[in-house]
């Protein structure tokens, strides 16, 4: 018999690699503690139908009361072939997988609550410059099918590539050199100066690296190539250091 694999779902693209950042932020941690995986492509179109066929919980709820269906999404049958566990949201995946899984921790002992703050900002702060970049980008790498799921007729303004890009890649770059300030304080005697708690990869490099991984699969020539020699080429190292982690079974 075959060994139980953990399911990952994730949306296929035009590009060779995944490109999602939350979802990669778990395939991350899946590679890290060297889990048995294998991932399951659905286009944006079927997402919700087929997370209600695996029942899958929602990750947040509409203004209608009507739940929200929503990637990244695991299925671990390993402990319970005949009950597995369906989890969604990236986060509450993450700390599943660490309290199930501890071997090769990325919540080392007294780090979640920091952390959970930490992947916050990076979420709804961090990243939030890349948005009007990344988003229409995004869409294009996306198959025919899942692109014309997000338009009616018209354009919506999200997916229309801003006018100003060197404008709007000043903005990111102003959060990459804050981050790059705070993380310096991990140089010296306190770390090697790349991963976020010191010297050992955690779940909070894994934020960061998602969005790295996001960048260099999707604008590899006007994002990638500036991003990685930023702050003394940190983000770049940094990168090189998760990259053993970046395989898609």
């Amino acid at each position: 018999m075959s060994q139980p694999m953990i399911i990952l779902y994730d949306v296929p693209s035009n590009i060779p690699q995944p490109w999602a950042p939350n979802i990669w932020r778990v395939r991350l941690i899946l590679n890290f503690k060297r889990l048995p995986y294998r991932t399951t492509w659905v286009e944006f179109p079927d997402v919700e139908e087929t997370l209600r066929g695996i029942g899958a919980p929602p990750t947040s709820v509409k203004n209608d009361g009507r739940p929200v269906l929503s990637l990244p999404v695991i299925v671990d049958p390993i402990r319970s072939p005949q009950a597995p566990i369906v989890l969604s949201n990236a986060n509450h995946i993450a700390e599943y997988l660490e309290v199930t899984y501890p071997a090769r921790q990325v919540f080392p002992e007294g780090s979640r609550a920091l952390q959970a703050l930490f992947v916050h900002y990076i979420q709804e702060i961090f990243a939030k410059p890349l948005l009007p970049i990344m988003v229409p980008l995004s869409h294009q790498r996306l198959p025919e099918r899942s692109q014309s799921h997000f338009l009616s007729g018209t354009t919506p303004s999200y997916l229309s590539v801003p006018p100003e890009r060197e404008q709007a890649w000043r903005a990111v770059q102003e959060q990459f050199d804050f981050l790059a300030n705070i993380l310096d304080k991990n140089s010296g005697t306190d770390g090697d100066g790349v991963v976020a708690m010191g010297h050992e990869l955690t779940y909070a490099d894994f934020a960061i690296v998602s969005v790295l991984i996001w960048i260099e699969k999707v604008a590899p020539h006007d994002g990638w190539v500036r991003v990685r020699q930023w702050n003394g080429g940190r983000w770049g190292k940094l990168w090189e250091r998760c990259k053993s982690c970046m395989d898609v079974f």
